[in-house]
């Protein structure tokens, strides 16, 4: 991504986030939610939910075939948001780097 898209990262407190010290090697501002505050990082609540509805909880990945997790890849990146005035993640990318994704723009041809 181009170095205005990528100005701060808000972690979740999880251990998986322990590498968050090498973003600021890139100029990237890092902030940490407090424990059991899920309105504090609303958008990534609303991706898992989304998330949820294609890949149940306690779904095992490793089980996860490659052509499942590209339907819910294809489906989650050509659904219209609203905080995007309607338009799919696929088409916002798109206009912001001037290129489309390979996993959504078979699927975005027919939108408009």
């Amino acid at each position: 991504l181009p170095q205005e898209l990528r100005q701060s990262v808000t972690f979740d407190n999880g251990t998986e986030f322990a590498g968050h010290l090498a973003l600021h090697r890139l100029s990237i501002a890092t902030f940490f939610c407090d424990p059991h505050a899920p309105w504090q990082k609303g958008g990534i609540e609303n991706a898992i939910g989304r998330m949820r509805r294609f890949i149940p909880r306690k779904t095992d990945l490793v089980t996860l075939s490659t052509a499942r997790f590209r339907q819910f890849i294809a489906a989650y990146n050509n659904t219209p948001r609203k905080c995007l005035d309607y338009h799919t993640p696929a088409e916002s990318f798109a206009q912001v780097l001037h290129f489309e994704c390979e996993s959504t723009s078979r699927l975005s041809q027919g939108r408009h």
